[in-house]
């Protein structure tokens, strides 16, 4: 019976990145006869403070410790078939970890990542560590792995640089599960929607004036769902705290999900969750052209891909006038997620990984 070591960066059940990439798929790897072990660097106590401010001895006695998990980690590689990283083993330093399994235990790394992580993204919250993120790392993993699993096409193009075992593994929805409802869009009140960690709050400026050309006009709520209250005076606009327990209620006040973003290399490595998530409801999805957008949305049939202040305005406009258009849009939304992006659909693809 095959064994897989899960190397992941934090607790299991807390982070979209690894929710969405592979534990939903943890019952498909029982019922194909695998067994797994899952390591997190970050223990549960660390990750309830690690956004926010101030904590920092507990912080870094929860790093140390997660160095310390890692290092006793290495004495037990030898009992499995397949080390699944996901995006890193360690959150600072040079990759000590996957070299050792690789060179030293010769175990199958399949490495997972869904972000340009190989590319420096300094915020307030991970300033003081920038400096040691070793984020060249990304490209020794990548060459010393069995295979690499890949959120797009344009992260492939980078893992290909030092494995053509690259492939692309994309971020998908479980919509016989998590995201098993339908949003009714025959709604008097319209709901424009946005969610997303506080990092990612920085795209939605952009959209900020088009949102107040729109309120002249227009009677709406723009709903904003995250970890942090948005620091936006619009009248529209109101805050709902995130949370696991609620989170598919709470996205089902949308009648559109809206996804900003800037054309930028950091943003092509993007997999296009929030527009997966919205289109997953039977929510169209109105979003910028950036790297994976453009694969999952199509214009005018499930969603709208807008570039321009006026291309925003014209889009949103129309969603809020017309009912019948938000109904016919998530239905071709949620087939286009059931059809390519649901984890039945990728079922076999992400199997093969442990081919």
């Amino acid at each position: 019976m095959p064994t897989i070591l899960f190397v992941v960066p934090y607790p299991e059940g807390k982070a979209p990145s690894q929710r969405f990439r592979f534990e939903q798929y943890f019952y498909i790897l029982t019922e194909a006869g695998y067994t797994f072990t899952i390591s997190s660097f970050m223990d549960s106590a660390t990750w309830d403070i690690l956004y926010k401010p101030g904590h920092t001895v507990k912080k870094a006695l929860g790093t140390i410790k997660g160095f310390l998990k890692r290092f006793f980690l290495l004495f037990s590689v030898s009992k499995y078939d397949y080390v699944f990283v996901h995006r890193e083993a360690t959150p600072v330093g040079p990759p000590l970890f996957e070299w050792a399994v690789a060179k030293v235990f010769g175990k199958k790394i399949i490495y997972d990542f869904d972000d340009a992580i190989w590319i420096p993204n300094t915020s307030e919250n991970n300033k003081i560590v920038a400096g040691i993120k070793w984020h060249q790392k990304a490209g020794n993993i990548c060459r010393w792995a069995y295979k690499v699993s890949c959120g797009n096409s344009f992260l492939q193009a980078y893992a290909q640089q030092f494995n053509p075992a690259a492939f692309v593994n994309p971020t998908t929805i479980n919509t016989l599960g998590h995201h098993n409802k339908i949003k009714e869009q025959n709604t008097s009140d319209v709901v424009i929607g946005w969610t997303g960690t506080h990092s990612t709050m920085k795209y939605l400026l952009p959209l900020i004036p088009v949102i107040e050309q729109l309120e002249q006009k227009y009677t709406f709520t723009f709903l904003i769902i995250s970890n942090q209250e948005p620091d936006l005076k619009s009248r529209s606009v109101h805050f709902l705290p995130w949370r696991k327990e609620t989170e598919i209620s709470d996205l089902l006040k949308f009648n559109v999900g809206v996804m900003p973003l800037v054309d930028d290399p950091w943003a092509k490595g993007k997999c296009a969750f929030k527009a997966l998530q919205y289109m997953a409801l039977g929510i169209p999805a109105i979003v910028s052209p950036v790297g994976m957008n453009v694969e999952v949305v199509d214009e005018g049939i499930n969603g709208f891909i807008c570039d321009t202040p006026e291309q925003w305005y014209s889009a949103l406009e129309k969603v809020i006038l017309d009912s019948h258009l938000r109904y016919t849009l998530g239905q071709q939304a949620r087939l286009k997620i059931e059809q390519n992006y649901a984890v039945t659909a990728n079922r076999l693809n992400f199997l093969g990984l442990f081919k």
